[in-house]
């Protein structure tokens, strides 16, 4: 009997299609790693949810063969689902020390640490989790230490870029090792890769983080009086090193706002990686003693999330600190898809409150971590790959990405356009589809996980259609209405306003009982007077008002 081919499966649950959930399972001899498990921000017609995790049945139908999760890093998108999956299942992390410390924050909250162990890896390090051999190549990103991860494995090398840029000139000196890529290509070649397409569409190289470091000294250096509020992600260990060499050059001292910068701050400090003198870092309580040409806040809430320092801030409302004229008010990042509404109500709040806000659309105060077309199709050169997967983006982004590699050279039948819930089967000489597994959206809504595409749907239609109750009471035995209906609306019609229209609607919904009555005279099926209360009105409200309203109707026995 032939012995089987080897082959590895990849099963993406996250991350191909859309930005954020970042997730993939890569098995292998019938175990299997999990490759990141990241958030998504709502959309807009996601009402009141707050987080999209990525669809967990896979994972924890096959929790068995499940060895452990590698992360990429330490951005939210990437790590920030792991507190909702350790409520299912054990499982070792491995990561760099920054992304364990960002992603453990979550897991502690949760009372989780117990179902985790937390495994340091180092730049350059090859680790043996079940039947794979990883090994962590370095790479720039917007947040410090982040990996590409090669997979060796019996099918080939597998490169997975994560998120990456090349910077040659970071805040950190800590570039893409671009060198180890090439080597693994010239040695035994790289038989996959999997890379970063967020930036697939836009030409060129995505600039230096120390170019944005030269443009907010230059703010600073313009605004010499005036109290200045530098608002930017809590993970952007180098926006914030660059933020307080503007702000100390500048004779200023540095507070933090925000639970979240706080904490990253503290621990960035004691791991090294943020340099800020003692004597310039100081209590946000201590800034009113301060003038403020002395003052540099350093906060969170760049994205305009509603409950967040700058948010707050802008409203009037947060403890510390409110926006005021003469502040100069600093958003150094790009509005994620999605959140443009809110920053935009954030903006709006500050220059209403006096304050000068500058934003990228103005200056630039931001640059990406994601590689942009020169820097992808240089990758791709030097990788060499006899396989191509785009990752990580919208489907534009993964469709301009996969152009890209054919331009290149990779063969047309070896580049996969994957998307959630595709399974990739790759053996030494093949690479194609072998199934698809789910990989829907899983909401989340406070502490309530999943609450379902139903209950979204009917968010929707209350949010723009309104719903009526309808309340009568029938005699258990005969069935006759005792008193009722009672017809309660809210976002449907105004009441002290559509007094008539409500009158007939309750004579319709007393007839639509009645005839029910005539029809079956002993009947006591509750059931059945709903549904005829419900489809009489429905159809009422539909022919008066040209509206579909959510209708509730409730039949109380006596």
């Amino acid at each position: 009997m032939p012995e089987p081919v080897p082959s590895v499966r990849i099963v993406f649950l996250g991350g191909l299609g859309e930005i954020g959930r970042n997730c993939a399972w890569f098995e292998m001899e019938g175990r299997a790693i999990l490759v990141d498990c990241g958030i998504m921000f709502p959309e807009p017609e996601m009402l009141g949810v707050d987080l999209v995790l990525p669809d967990f049945t896979y994972i924890i139908d096959n929790k068995e063969r499940l060895e452990g999760c590698v992360l990429t890093h330490g951005h939210e998108d990437h790590c920030g689902a792991l507190a909702y999956l350790l409520r299912e299942l054990n499982m070792p992390i491995y990561g760099s020390e920054l992304t364990l410390g960002l992603a453990r924050n979550r897991i502690e909250e949760a009372g989780l640490l117990d179902r985790t162990e937390l495994i340091t890896v180092t730049d350059g390090e090859t680790r043996k989790i079940g039947p794979f051999d990883v090994e962590f190549v370095p790479v720039a990103h917007s947040v410090p230490h982040g990996f590409a991860l090669a997979f060796h494995t019996p099918v080939g090398v597998i490169v997975h870029t994560g998120d990456f840029k090349l910077d040659l000139t970071p805040v950190d000196g800590r570039r893409t090792d671009l060198g180890r890529i090439g080597a693994l290509a010239a040695g035994d070649g790289i038989r996959l890769l999997l890379s970063d397409s967020t930036n697939a569409e836009e030409e060129g190289y995505t600039p230096s983080e120390r170019a944005v470091g030269r443009v907010l000294a230059g703010l600073f250096e313009a605004h010499p009086e005036k109290r200045v509020v530098v608002a930017c992600f809590a993970s952007h260990i180098h926006r914030v090193q660059q933020v307080a060499d503007a702000a100390i050059a500048s004779g200023r001292y540095v507070a933090t706002l925000g639970r979240s910068m706080a904490r990253n701050v503290a621990f960035a400090r004691d791991l090294g990686l943020l340099q800020i003198p003692e004597d310039r870092l100081i209590d946000i309580e201590k800034t009113t003693a301060l003038p403020p040409s002395k003052i540099c806040i350093i906060c969170t809430g760049s994205q305009g999330e509603p409950m967040s320092a700058l948010s707050l801030m802008a409203a009037g409302e947060n403890k510390w600190v409110k926006a005021r004229e003469g502040d100069l008010v600093v958003l150094s990042s790009h509005a994620i898809p999605g959140n443009e509404t809110n920053v935009g109500k954030v903006i709006d709040g500050l220059c209403r409150s006096g304050a000068e806000v500058v934003h990228s659309a103005l200056a630039s105060v931001h640059a990406s971590g994601h590689a942009m077309r020169d820097e992808l199709k240089l990758l791709i050169s030097i990788a060499k790959p006899r396989a191509f997967i785009p990752v990580h983006g919208e489907y534009r982004h993964l469709m301009h990405h996969a152009r890209l590699a054919t331009e290149l050279g990779v063969p047309p039948e070896s580049v996969l356009l994957a998307e959630d819930g595709d399974v990739v089967e790759l053996t030494s000489t093949t690479i194609e589809f072998a199934g698809e597994v789910p990989a829907g959206y899983l909401y989340v809504d406070g502490i309530v996980g999943d609450v379902g595409r139903g209950v979204l749907r009917d968010r929707k239609l209350l949010a723009e259609e309104g719903v009526i109750v309808v309340i009568v009471t029938v005699d258990s035995r005969t069935g006759t209405v005792l008193t009722g209906p009672e017809i309660i609306t809210r976002g449907w019609v105004h009441a002290p306003e559509a007094e008539k229209l409500l009158d007939e609607a309750r004579e319709v919904v007393l007839a639509a009982i009645e005839a029910s009555e005539l029809d079956e005279p002993t009947s006591t099926d509750f059931d059945t007077l709903k549904r005829r209360a419900r489809s009489a009105l429905g159809r009422f409200v539909q022919e008066r008002t040209k509206r579909r309203p959510m209708i509730v109707p409730v039949v109380m026995e006596v």
